[in-house]
């Protein structure tokens, strides 16, 4: 089996530790321990005995993600390792060659190239920038036929931070009905609103979906390398010998923070932790792309760290992005990675002064280049 070149972690992992300014990252700033734990709840971390633990997950945590999900029993939660691994497992476990796909776009690119090594015909649908990143309903249904098995998509979406509205929804779970396929909702951005008004999940609006979470992007807690599936049991089921041939069990230690960063009470202080961050960060990039005219326009966000910014220069963004690295040492994602060309993706989740001082140097190369390139 070949796989494509994955081209923004390839980009990411190349340049992330590297730089001075890291604005390709999707989430808030990772908190610590100290942060996290009480002072009880970290002393008992020496004693936790570092083995293998129940490879779909403790019952703990399950339990916590289980109450996420209405209606959803212990034995319909997969534990993973990031919410890349539940992605991964899924597309392994039921895409057969010349399955039928409907992939979203623009899109973290991760089930794409997973779709096509396993041989999908992958058929792209796009979210429409004139629609405020929405998608085309009548677009859609005419991609859609009896041979579609599965239709992929993020909500809150990455890059755009746009969220589906009630309606493009109910759209796309008919859709799905009609021709009996899967809904694989990667929602790994609940709980990152700005507006502090949980995302609707897709879970519990049809039999056939499939739901990935995880605690990267709005927990702050990208380290833990912890995320979930949440779908009917048989789904889960079949799913979860897969994970055997992966990663087996999550990480003890993962675990056990995993459940307490869930537990009522501190789950909610870590959702108001990325709320301020977020309210605080997203006017300072908002005012710095208006500040440059008509070089940028965008559709502030909804939900994430994140902002998909058309730039009017004529460039591509690749090398654009490249450029800011080379003069710069800013690191920012080039919409090609999400192939949506003539934009970028900013992040906006760091330190308000850290993203202040990065914005300045991007600003050095604009100078440069004087509105042309």
């Amino acid at each position: 089996m070949k796989i494509d070149v994955f081209k923004m972690e390839r980009m990411q992992s190349t340049w992330e530790n590297v730089v001075d300014y890291n604005l390709s990252e999707s989430g808030v700033r990772p908190l610590d321990l100290n942060w996290l734990l009480a002072p009880d709840e970290l002393a008992s971390l020496a004693e936790l005995e570092l083995g293998y633990t129940q490879t779909n997950g403790t019952v703990p945590l399950r339990r916590e993600i289980s109450r996420r999900y209405p209606g959803a029993s212990l034995e319909q939660v997969l534990v993973t390792a990031g919410s890349s691994e539940a992605n991964f497992l899924l597309a392994w476990s039921l895409v057969e060659p010349g399955d039928e796909v409907l992939f979203e776009l623009p899109n973290y690119m991760q089930m794409a190239g997973l779709l096509r090594a396993f041989g999908a015909d992958v058929k792209p649908f796009r979210l429409r920038e004139s629609l405020g990143w929405q998608p085309d309903l009548d677009e859609m249904s005419r991609l859609v036929t009896p041979k579609t098995k599965l239709i992929v998509l993020t909500n809150p979406n990455n890059p755009t931070g746009a969220v589906l509205s009630d309606e493009a929804m109910r759209g796309i779970v008919g859709l799905a009905a009609k021709a009996g396929a899967w809904i694989l909702a990667d929602e790994v951005y609940q709980g990152a609103e700005l507006s502090g008004v949980r995302t609707p999940s897709f879970w519990g609006r049809y039999e056939r979906v499939l739901a990935v979470g995880g605690l990267s992007k709005a927990y702050g807690l990208p380290g833990l390398r912890i995320g979930w599936v949440v779908g009917p049991e048989e789904a889960v089921k079949r799913t979860w010998p897969y994970h055997d041939y992966t990663t087996i069990s999550p990480s003890a230690l993962s675990d056990r923070l995993a459940a307490l960063a869930l537990s009522p009470g501190k789950r909610e202080r870590l959702l108001e932790r990325t709320r301020r961050i977020l309210e605080a960060n997203l006017p300072v990039l908002e005012g710095w792309l208006r500040a440059h005219g008509d070089l940028f326009s965008f559709h502030p966000p909804k939900a994430g760290a994140i902002v998909f910014a058309r730039y009017g220069l004529d460039v591509p963004s690749v090398e654009l992005a490249e450029r800011l690295v080379r003069e710069q040492s800013v690191l920012v994602v080039p919409g090609d990675h999400f192939e949506t060309e003539g934009f970028l993706r900013f992040g906006f989740g760091s330190d308000r002064a850290y993203l202040l001082q990065a914005l300045a140097r991007i600003d050095e190369t604009l100078k440069k280049a004087g509105g042309t390139w």
